[in-house]
């Protein structure tokens, strides 16, 4: 018996028990908070010292409420360059906007541009630099580019002698893995590397995945380290604090943005142009469905969205969990709606590209059951699981 509890009653005990449960389960759940590789200080800031440092970062790259520059450059780190990726710095450029190179007015350092005239850092970008940090929030897509231009940051790395630190953070598609993998005869920015659509890993076991399977030009010459995540696994549920692109707003149009964006290339809008980009799809067409929308010009998040200013139909795809991991059905689906193949894709190419391979357009003109879809690539999907499986930093236990 405890010590006093007989001056107790039972109802006043039970509820000392529960609190101090509660107590004991805030302590553990503390201990297991997960920590972003950027704020394990610890592990990096010391090698930083005396380094002349460039960083490739966006809008996404913060620790609670501060840049990782801000931070850094308070903690004494000499930081020289700053690369933007698509979107720039601050992340307010539409997709495909050429970003320019400048100044950032607050840290003073200069910006180059790795969405304009250049994808991959030259190597006068990178003279007198030591060390290149990447820290952007990825959404585990192989077309979404900020993956495309780690694959370049690294290459250039191990072409010009600078060591490459990765600050990993959590992946919101990191659940599964799914889709065709990449046929390199369609290689290009929204395809670097011979992996799915959705590839279920963070950057930071991609950038050992590109160095490790040498696909990376050079990449065993490359000095590379890569600052996990503490508490992370991959069947987490991570919702990023930060949009990471301007149309891609919030959780359920990330978990939606590997299904949807195939139809970037064709006649159908999925939203852009709306205040739900990849949550809403539609046609001018009152037949395909009783939702409606009308895309207009927004500044610095689609300028030129597809059917701008025309009434669409369709439907707002409101049960996120039946979408929420990669299909091709609802792409085949929307297919049937249209007479022809060519009255739904009006960019065969872009499409190409963003598959993977060119076995898509000619399935849906020969009408392959859908159930015949993932036969076309199951084989090439195993063989990449058994590569992911070398370099996950966060097997399940």
């Amino acid at each position: 018996m405890i010590v006093g509890i007989k001056n107790i009653n039972s109802n006043k005990v039970y509820w000392l028990i529960c609190l101090m449960l509660f107590f004991l389960s805030c302590q553990g759940h503390q201990q297991k908070k997960l920590r972003i590789g950027a704020e394990r200080f610890d592990r990096y800031v010391e090698a930083l010292k005396g380094k002349r440092v460039a960083m490739v970062v966006n809008h996404t790259s913060y620790v609670n409420e501060r840049h990782i520059v801000d931070i850094l450059q308070d903690k004494g780190v000499n930081i020289q360059r700053i690369f933007a990726p698509e979107h720039g710095f601050r992340g307010n450029h539409s997709d495909g906007a050429k970003i320019q190179n400048g100044v950032d007015p607050e840290s003073g350092v200069e910006i180059f541009s790795l969405y304009g005239k250049y994808r991959k850092p030259p190597q006068s970008s990178l003279k007198n630099i030591d060390i290149c940090i990447f820290d952007i929030q990825d959404v585990g897509c192989r077309f979404y580019t900020y993956i495309s231009t780690l694959f370049y940051v690294m290459e250039a790395c191990a072409q010009y002698n600078v060591a490459c630190i990765v600050l990993d953070r959590p992946n919101p598609n990191g659940d599964y893995v799914a889709g065709p993998v990449l046929d390199m005869k369609y290689r290009s920015f929204v395809g670097i590397a011979p992996i799915p659509v959705v590839h279920g890993c963070t950057v930071g076991e991609l950038a050992k995945m590109y160095k490790g399977e040498k696909w990376v030009k050079g990449g065993e010459f490359l000095i590379l380290e890569v600052i996990p995540c503490l508490n992370y696994k991959h069947s987490m549920k991570y919702i990023p604090p930060i949009a990471p692109s301007p149309n891609l707003p919030n959780y359920k149009a990330i978990r939606l943005y590997p299904s949807l964006c195939f139809f970037e290339a064709t006649t159908v809008s999925i939203g852009r142009g709306t205040s739900y980009p990849f949550q809403v799809i539609g046609y001018p067409n009152d037949s395909f469905g009783s939702y409606t929308f009308t895309p207009r010009s927004i500044p610095h998040v689609s300028k030129y969205p597809k059917q701008e200013g025309e009434l669409c139909y369709g439907e707002m795809i409101q049960d996120q969990d039946e979408y929420s991991r990669f299909t091709f059905s609802y792409f085949h689906n929307w297919a049937q709606k249209f007479s022809t193949v060519e009255a739904f894709v009006d960019r065969a190419k872009w499409l190409n590209l963003l598959v993977g391979n060119d076995w898509v357009i000619p399935a849906l003109k020969n009408k392959l059951p859908i159930d015949q879809w993932e036969k076309k690539y199951s084989l090439e999907l195993s063989r990449y699981n058994k590569v992911r499986s070398k370099y996950l930093l966060y097997p399940e236990k």
